[in-house]
């Protein structure tokens, strides 16, 4: 690879070093040949593109969506493909770290753009270090950065991200990763949905997962009493770790009976991710003036719909009944709230204020999530309800010539 196609592409000027003033088009065709000089100094283009230090293959592979479905084996096949070129304000990234999300099947099956036709890439977020960038982003990074990055196409040994939307971050650690997607959605969705007030009862499914364990630490530092449905005793005892008054294992308990029983007075607000029969309870257990967040429906999403059984005929009877309401929260819609709820995050995870629980799979039969190959497991692992926190795959080991960590 050269940057010498990138500048030309790009249309900026290269400063010539050729001797008496000729054109790149005369240095580049022979004329004299025995003042020819060439057009770029080379030794400058280690700021650009790390050849020796990181040693960029030619080619990649990447996972690539080739049939819409909700059955991610099947949808998607991994694929050798050429190294990417980052654009004039792009970077590249070699990925380290990508997180696996329950929206990866929603994205595989089409369900977020119809208009999207296969093949395309997958996964949405990726950590990792820059590699190459182009000379507007040469500006503000520059190669051994390490980022992290929210987008598509993070499923890959290397992926172009744009620099105004990659997030600089102290080291390549997965536990940055979970705020990205996870933590950013329970972040902003409790922050603009949830109207959260001290003294209330806050009730989070699922809450021992990716985006679940968030919610049970910013409920509690707002002075809630927090409720946590998980499915062993061994999540239950890391949701108290967090804040989680009172950890419900649903395998063991009854968790209808539990609400009931417990809470008469009916839940304050609900973040809701499962669907189905516990969305359902959820409704049943709203408090009067009760918010319900649906920041998903898990339970549906490998079906043909995608869409989990849901009887809702009494619905607005219900809803009318306690004056209580449900919001959808679907986080590229609040991208503007995006920026201050990792940055808040961050600090908080550098002062030990928030726990980024990771799992990579190392108590799996199979062992650790380790290259492109492990994503199809890491998700039917998170499918089946087995993780604790949130689910990341390692795509590369760190290089060990180079490595700043």
């Amino acid at each position: 690879m050269s940057i010498l196609p990138l500048l030309l592409r790009n249309g900026r000027r290269a400063v010539s070093v050729i001797r008496g003033g000729r054109t790149a088009t005369e240095a580049l065709s022979g004329v004299h040949p025995v003042a020819r000089r060439f057009i770029i100094d080379m030794s400058y283009s280690a700021h650009f593109m790390d050849f020796n230090g990181s040693s960029i293959p030619s080619s990649m592979k990447k996972l690539v969506v080739n049939k819409l479905s909700p059955n991610f084996r099947e949808a998607v096949s991994t694929q050798t493909v050429a190294v990417p070129t980052p654009g004039d304000a792009d970077l590249l990234v070699r990925n380290r770290f990508v997180g696996i999300n329950a929206s990866d099947i929603n994205y595989s099956a089409g369900r977020y753009d119809p208009s999207v036709k296969p093949p395309f890439d997958t996964g949405f977020e990726g950590i990792g270090e820059v590699v190459g960038l182009g000379l507007s982003a040469s500006s503000s990074h520059t190669v051994g950065d390490t980022v992290a990055y929210f987008g598509s196409g993070a499923f890959a040994e290397y992926t172009v991200v744009p620099a105004k939307e990659s997030v600089p971050v102290p080291a390549v650690k997965p536990e940055f990763l979970t705020l990205l997607v996870s933590g950013a959605t329970a972040y902003i969705a409790l922050k603009r949905l949830g109207d959260l007030a001290k003294g209330e009862t806050v009730l989070v499914t699922a809450a021992a997962g990716g985006t679940g364990q968030f919610a049970v630490q910013f409920a509690k530092q707002a002075g809630c009493h927090v409720i946590g449905t998980c499915s062993s005793n061994e999540k239950a005892g890391f949701l108290k770790s967090i804040g989680c008054d009172r950890p419900i294992n649903y395998t063991t308990e009854d968790l209808a009976k539990t609400l009931r029983k417990e809470y008469p007075q009916g839940i304050d607000v609900v973040y809701e991710s499962v669907g189905g029969s516990v969305f359902e309870l959820a409704v049943n257990s709203l408090a009067k003036k009760g918010r319900l967040i649906v920041i998903g429906f898990i339970s549906g999403y490998q079906t043909a719909s995608g869409i989990p059984p849901f009887r809702g005929g009494t619905l607005p009877v219900k809803l009318l009944q306690k004056s209580a309401s449900i919001r959808g929260f679907f986080l590229p819609h609040f991208l503007s709230d995006y920026r201050e709820a990792l940055g808040s995050m961050m600090q908080m995870y550098a002062k030990g204020k928030l726990v980024c629980e990771v799992d990579c799979g190392d108590l799996t039969q199979e062992g650790r999530f380790v290259g492109l190959e492990s994503v199809f497991r890491a998700v039917d692992y998170m499918y089946a309800g087995k993780n604790l926190g949130k689910v990341v795959v390692e795509v590369a080991p760190p290089p060990v010539s180079n490595s700043k960590l």
